[in-house]
């Protein structure tokens, strides 16, 4: 049976866990593991723009011994009504893995339908799960462990990466608080899976307005408060969030060794101030490399379990 990775929730958490090892050890030694030799080709496909997740993707794919074909796909059959289904299905002929950034979640699973290959999310409106395997990885090297650790995101609760956070945190055995004003909390819909998970790690899953859910926790997240899409939307996407942003006051009240996670594009002045974005506690850098190792493993493990299927 083929394994994708649509949803923070679609690895177990030991299989999480073997994730993030094999990504330590792919970080240690950057070109000993190479399931793509061949080149095998991972077709990498984006509805949206792109830095660090069209930079990670193609030297990961590269360093793992394959060859990426990066497309803008808009430019191809897909941005001319050629149905998902039918895509998945010819792209499964020619290459051993899918990576896609799109909009709507739904589109995933149309092109799981008939996908013979791995099938990897790489962002949607709905969820961002390579990006929390890279902040998992970030906390675990600062920290030496996930299970028990306390985490608190602030901003916009109700996006991609509020949803992530939840999902992947649990899954990791982390609590995770969202942190937002009223009107831009999580979909219920999220915030129950997540507490199903956190059911099984032993985690817990927090939905609040109130900013004491920062008290004591060893991580602080922000996103921008304008996610991508959202740019139209029509809200005030600034007043609301205001007392939510991360300033040197906010990290204070935070545990004595806390750090900093943004997943950037950073808006310094808005979510975050430069003084902490850029001071001692951030690890934002760090987590931008981690993209491209926990993606690499994530990558190496599914085509492992592809093989193992065959």
């Amino acid at each position: 049976m083929t394994r994708h990775f649509l949803a923070d929730d679609d690895l177990s958490p030991a299989e999480q866990a073997e994730v993030l090892a094999l990504a330590a050890e792919m970080k240690r030694d950057r070109f000993a593991h190479r399931p793509l030799e061949g080149p095998k080709s991972v077709a990498v496909l984006f509805d949206k723009t792109s830095t660090r997740t069209r930079f990670s993707f193609d030297v990961g794919i590269t360093q793992l011994g394959g060859h990426a074909i990066i497309t803008d796909t808009s430019q191809s059959q897909m941005g001319k009504g050629e149905t998902l289904q039918d895509t998945a299905a010819v792209l499964s002929r020619f290459v051993d893995a899918i990576v896609w950034r799109t909009y709507a979640h739904e589109n995933f699973h149309k092109m799981a339908e008939t996908a013979t290959v791995p099938l990897v999310n790489a962002l949607s409106d709905d969820l961002h799960p390579c990006q929390i395997l890279a902040d998992l990885q970030t906390i675990q090297e600062n920290f030496g462990k996930l299970k028990g650790l306390r985490a608190a995101y602030l901003g916009d609760g109700d996006n991609n990466m509020a949803n992530s956070y939840m999902l992947g945190f649990a899954t990791a055995g982390v609590d995770i608080a969202i942190v937002a004003p009223e009107g831009f909390h999580p979909k219920e819909e999220f915030v129950t899976r997540a507490r199903a998970r956190a059911a099984e790690t032993g985690a817990e899953v927090t939905v609040t307005a109130d900013l004491a859910a920062v008290d004591g926790v060893d991580v602080v997240i922000t996103d921008t408060w304008v996610s991508m899409g959202q740019e139209d939307d029509g809200k005030d996407r600034r007043t609301p969030f205001l007392p939510y942003q991360v300033n040197a006051d906010l990290m204070a009240r935070a545990g004595e060794n806390a750090i900093f996670l943004h997943c950037l594009p950073a808006y310094r002045g808005n979510e975050v101030t430069a003084e902490v974005i850029d001071g001692l506690a951030s690890r934002v850098f760090d987590e931008a490399e981690n993209r491209l190792h926990a993606q690499k493993a994530l990558l190496a493990w599914l085509m492992a379990h592809q093989e193992e299927s065959a």
